[in-house]
């Protein structure tokens, strides 16, 4: 097979990416055919190339260069977008600097490549991503030209929890929303897990001061580093939107409440994962004492950690109570709650002075506009994930059953309200519809009003409801709207391919050509936001922000629309049972 006279990147599936650099356009940077040939010797002495990865090649047109704070970059352009991959925006978190701040970002000279991603934060490995680094803060960069022109800024934080995923994830890619609206993308990678939230505050003085929370501070050294740097990719520092999804929208949440987060953003978006209240310290600390005693390290000798081999930390990461935070139950059976267990931010009462919502959306960020809100079936998902068929075979009875144990006396009324708003539908709907409202929908509406009652900036509150066709394995049952479909879709990447040609089904989002249109309303939407604080798209109705007389919420589907008092009496059912 002939090499292609285009700049091409091989990507080797469950292994790192290898940037083949054929004949360049640029004078100024140089690739003759000895250097490719040498290139591509060292690589092969080191891995056995299958045949089959040849067609995985991924094309670009050229490479860009741009000057930031700490020295020059090199990217590439492909089809109307520079994308720069690996940024580094700050130091070392290994060695003596783990469980801290990281140490200051060095400068380089000469012309540092931004071709590949950078390593994901300490966590299982990940397909097509380099391994997995205790240092790992890296950035990816997506935007339409480095022109100086003033785009607006959407900074997302990437989904898993607090425990896992990257900047980098395919779902995730920024180059369709910067290519058809005309935004510049950026996404961070940041210490996760153990490695991230374990609360040495108490133990470890004030070397160790916020280390319940360096996974969240290394964030804002992201929004930091788009602060001093952004206007050299075409990105506006004084319009930036934070954003993300389940885990990402925890923390968002907590970006939106922390003081040295408020400086760099101006909007947020918070998406199925409303972080009403994080972890107290007292839990924090007994969660570190546990970990101690799990390794045989006495808490007088608690540096010993630092020597602990990280794949050991992340062994002992998954034996100890872990509980995600937008699923705990506590008294308020069904809210959005973190109180105890695994490891994630703090309420340390410095970094996050407070809860982000409870029992007021925070101050700091009275005026700054937000969005939230949830997917209408995000139960599937989970079922998906969990390999629950069980669920999809119960009869009424059965519904009684699996209630039973978490709401006690009030099954009765759960049920019927809900049978009472659905009509037509079976129990395994109704247990779909429960889940879904109380893992991320009474959080968010929580948020909504909140932030409504303030009285400052508006909040919008919305449903994501395109229906997928693809059936939970094991089940005749779609998964509907689950869990993590919106990714795809606010990504733009849900798109029609441009030469006609058939295109692929989506995981979540299946082959239906009307997903297109779903994907394009929802991007619309969150770049208007992003550009103006108000969400919009061309044709659709206006949308009302959130008040507690008319509820309205955006619906969000092939169609767009606004639906006063939405699910009114199933929340205001669970707001009596619950004491929300």
């Amino acid at each position: 097979m002939g090499w292609r006279s285009k700049n091409e990147e091989l990507i080797i599936p469950g292994q790192t990416t290898l940037t083949i650099y054929p004949h360049q356009k640029k004078k100024k940077v140089k690739t003759n055919r000895r250097e490719f040939l040498s290139r591509m010797s060292m690589a092969t002495a080191a891995i056995s190339i299958p045949g089959a990865v040849f067609s995985s090649f991924r094309r670009f047109d050229d490479y860009v260069e741009v000057e930031i704070t700490h020295g020059k970059i090199r990217g590439t352009r492909n089809e109307g977008v520079n994308i720069f991959r690996g940024i580094p925006y700050a130091g070392r978190t290994s060695g003596d600097r783990r469980f801290r701040r990281p140490a200051k970002l060095e400068p380089w000279t000469g012309l540092r490549d931004a071709l590949t991603l950078g390593a994901p934060a300490i966590q299982n490995p990940r397909g097509n991503e380099p391994a997995p680094s205790e240092d790992c803060l890296f950035l990816n960069v997506w935007t339409p030209a480095n022109d100086n022109k003033k785009r607006p800024v959407m900074f997302y934080n990437h989904g898993g929890g607090f425990v896992g995923g990257s900047g980098g994830s395919a779902y995730q890619d920024g180059a369709n929303l910067a290519r058809n609206f005309d935004v510049v993308v950026v996404q961070t990678n940041h210490r996760l897990g153990l490695m991230g939230f374990v609360y040495l505050d108490e133990i470890g003085g004030s070397e160790y001061e916020g280390s319940g929370n360096n996974g969240m501070l290394d964030i804002v050294d992201g929004l930091k580093w788009v602060n001093q740097n952004i206007a050299q990719f075409g990105g506006d520092p004084n319009n930036v939107m934070i954003w993300g999804e389940s885990g990402g929208g925890a923390k968002t949440s907590c970006l939106y409440a922390m003081p040295s987060a408020a400086p760099y953003f101006n909007k947020a978006s918070i998406e199925s994962g409303p972080g009403v209240r994080m972890m107290n310290k007292e839990t924090a600390h007994e969660n570190t004492l546990q970990l101690l005693k799990e390794l045989n390290i006495p808490v007088n000798n608690w540096k010993k950690l630092l020597e602990v081999p990280a794949a050991e930390l992340l062994s002992m990461q998954a034996k100890l109570p872990f509980v995600p935070p937008f699923q705990e139950k506590n008294k308020n059976k069904g809210a959005m709650r973190r109180n105890a267990g695994g490891f994630g931010p703090v309420v340390d009462g410095k970094a996050l002075p407070y809860h982000p919502f409870d029992p007021t959306a925070p101050e700091i960020s009275r005026n700054k506009p937000l969005l939230t809100g949830w997917n209408e079936d995000e139960y599937t998902f989970f079922a998906w994930e969990r390999k629950d068929t069980e669920t999809f075979k119960i009869d009424f009875d059965g519904l009684h059953k699996k209630l039973e144990p978490q709401y006690g006396q009030d099954t009765n009324t759960i049920i019927e309200s809900y049978r009472k708003a659905m009509p037509a539908a079976s129990a395994p709907d109704i247990f779909v519809a429960v889940s879904s409202i109380t893992m991320m929908g009474l959080g968010s509406i929580e948020i909504a009003e909140k932030k409504a009652k303030q009285g400052g900036a508006p909040v919008y509150l919305y449903n994501f409801g395109y229906k997928s066709e693809v059936k939970i394995p094991g089940t005749d049952y779609p998964l509907g709207t689950p869990h993590a479909m919106d990714i795809s879709f606010k990504f733009n990447n849900e798109l029609a391919p441009k030469d006609g040609s058939p295109a692929k089904p989506s995981f979540f989002g299946g082959n239906k050509p009307e997903r297109f249109i779903a994907s394009h309303n929802f991007a619309e939407l969150w770049t208007n936001f992003a550009r103006t604080g108000k969400p919009s798209a061309k044709g659709a109705p206006e949308w009302p922000a959130y008040n507690l007389k008319d509820k309205p919420t955006m619906r969000i589907d092939t169609k767009l629309e606004v639906i006063n008092n939405r699910f009114n009496e199933e929340i205001e059912m669970w707001k009596s049972i619950e004491k929300l």
